[in-house]
Formats: C-alpha cells, structure tokens, sequence
C-alpha cells in the first residue's frame, strides 16, 4: 500500500563509482517487500525519482542509487539531518515463495540493490542463494562483501574484465539452480530469459512519470495484456513476458 512519509536522511556515502548508499529513518517500513521501490521528492525538481529498496531493518531504510542527472547529483549533496518526502512501498515486489531450494539471484549495476533485501529474506528462509552481480568494470563493483556477509556465493561479472569472470551475468550462471530472481537494463533481462533453464521473476528498469499508476507512462505489453511498470511491476513472471520485436 502506498504511503507519504517524511523520512529523516541518518547518513549517504559512495560504495562505487557514481554510486551511493543512502540510510533513511522512516515508520512502519515493515510493510515494504523486496522488489519494491520508493519514489523521493528532491526540491526544485517536479517528478520524483523511484529508487530501488536495498534492506529493509526496523525503522532503517537502505537505498542504492547512481549518479546519473542533475536530480540524482542534487540527491548526493543532500546531508545527515534532512528531511526528505518519499512515497513508500511502490510497485509489485519479488514473491520469496516461489525460489526453491537454490535460487539464483541476477543483478545488471544498480539492479543488484533489490536483490540484497530479497538475500537476505531468503536466507533467513533456509535457502542455499547464489548472486551472480555484472558490472562494465572494477570500479562500479558494490555490495559484493555484503552479499557474502549473509552467505550468499557471490560472483562477480564485468564487461572489461577487469575482476571476477569476464563477460555478462549470463557468463556464470550455476550448472544447476530452482529459480532465478533477475534485476537490471533490459537487454540484460532478455539475455537471462534466454538462457535460463528455470521459472523466474524479472525486476524492470523503466523511466516513470507519476511512480503510482496514474500517467500510464511507464506500460508495456505482457501475455495478459499491457501492464504498468510502476504499478503492476516492476517484477514481473518470466511466463507472461512479452519482448517486443
């Protein structure tokens, strides 16, 4: 259910190239499932901007962002103290209960920041999690030791390779795994759902104007007819992807 709070900014520090961790002290943020996102109002800018959730802990809100315009800059000079609007618990999250035993989690840069909450809620379910997390170089790589930290197998992809496996994520997906739970760029979405043998859930990166359903702007054609990435996604089921041609 969507929500409007004041969330108060404890701390941001660059974990990456162009990338920030940003840790925000909210209310009933127990309500939030991995998957989804929350949409930030950043002053002097009229659309908010929807960022991945990254953990979830208490009345402690992680997100994962990169530098990418002048709202997402404007976003990193923002300091401890503040106060900043957000809309919470946005989207359709990941469905935990649909990994199996081994389920294989696949994040293209910034997409593998809701992929940290979803590990640690399936570890705490009992399953063996592999990460597979793609970068175009040694510079971007994040959270990899946090993803270990919760005993997660974790490998690392880049483009140049310049550290872990050279290649996509696609380059060291396990001989074997019950499902795959993917975030990233689209072309990397599509490439995963062409090589995967198993069921999955698919996160999609797509620019939103309202975040919440009402523009429309954001809809794409599935199996079952258009849905909205902002609202009916931005999770997806493997099954009723529909690539356009």
């Amino acid at each position: 259910m969507m929500k409007e709070q004041s969330l108060q900014l404890i701390s941001q520090r660059p974990v990456a190239e162009k990338t920030y961790e940003m840790r925000l002290r909210g209310r009933e943020l127990d309500e939030i499932r991995p998957g989804q996102f929350v949409d930030l109002k950043i002053p002097g800018f009229y659309l908010r901007r929807p960022l991945s959730v990254c953990n979830v802990e208490g009345d402690e809100l992680t997100l994962l962002y990169k530098e990418v315009g002048k709202g997402t800059h404007a976003l990193t000079k923002m300091e401890a103290g503040r106060s900043i609007d957000a809309l919470l618990g946005l989207g359709n999250g990941f469905d935990p209960a649909k990994s199996g035993d081994a389920p294989v989690l696949l994040g293209g840069g910034a997409g593998a920041a809701p992929l940290y909450y979803l590990a640690r809620v399936l570890r705490g379910q009992g399953r063996a999690v592999r990460a597979v997390l793609g970068f175009n170089k040694a510079s971007e790589v994040f959270y990899q030791a946090e993803f270990e930290a919760l005993g997660v197998k974790t490998v690392i992809c880049t483009v140049d390779g310049s550290v872990g496996t050279r290649g996509f994520v696609t380059a060291a997906l396990p001989e074997a795994y019950s499902y795959t739970y993917a975030c990233g760029p689209e072309p990397m979405l599509r490439a995963v759902y062409d090589a995967a043998v198993s069921g999955g859930q698919y996160s999609f990166e797509e620019r939103m104007g309202c975040g919440f359903g009402a523009c429309m702007g954001c809809t794409c054609e599935t199996l079952y007819g258009p849905k909205r990435i902002c609202k009916d996604g931005p999770v997806l089921e493997k099954e009723e992807i529909r690539w356009p041609t």
